[in-house]
């Protein structure tokens, strides 16, 4: 058996081309408590430009970081293009995850660090859309960004 491809072997996209044409990112399981990762990450990127549409059932309705708190992607979706689902879920809750990530067309499905689900990497793949897995969001960003202005200082 083949191992699964990473991200930048993957032929659609790679991350920098992602995090430079991507607008909106979904945070599945961001919590209102700033000293949580997914706090961290999601303010991050919202300090860098993109759109940050929390998801998480027990605020829904309330807000997360100035934006509406939705209880599941598919509601999000009915008001906001979504390009990134980034999820801070145990692993046997990202399933249902990249199914709904699959029905609104998201462009990536993205799995944090730590989160490793290779049934729910397989089904989002096989529909098109492109996954990372067990790698953090703010981090790539952070590499990308780094690399981008060293490369443009040259």
């Amino acid at each position: 058996m083949n191992p699964r491809p990473t991200p930048e072997q993957q032929p659609s996209i790679s991350i920098p081309a992602l995090l430079n044409e991507s607008k909106t990112i979904v945070v599945v399981g961001l919590s209102p408590k700033t000293h949580r990762a997914s706090y961290d990450v999601a303010a991050y990127m919202q300090a860098h430009g993109y759109r940050i549409v929390p998801i998480n059932p027990r605020e829904a309705g309330k807000t997360i970081l100035g934006e509406r708190c939705y209880v599941n992607l598919l509601e999000a979706s009915k008001q906001h293009q979504i390009d990134i689902v980034d999820c801070f879920r145990n692993t046997d809750d990202i399933p249902p995850i990249a199914e709904e990530a699959i029905q609104i067309a998201a462009r990536c499905f993205w799995m944090q660090s730590g989160i490793v689900n290779d049934a729910a990497a397989l089904l989002a793949e096989d529909a098109g859309v492109f996954v990372v897995m067990d790698r953090c969001l703010k981090v790539e960003h952070h590499r990308y960004l780094i690399n981008r202005n060293i490369k443009s200082e040259s």
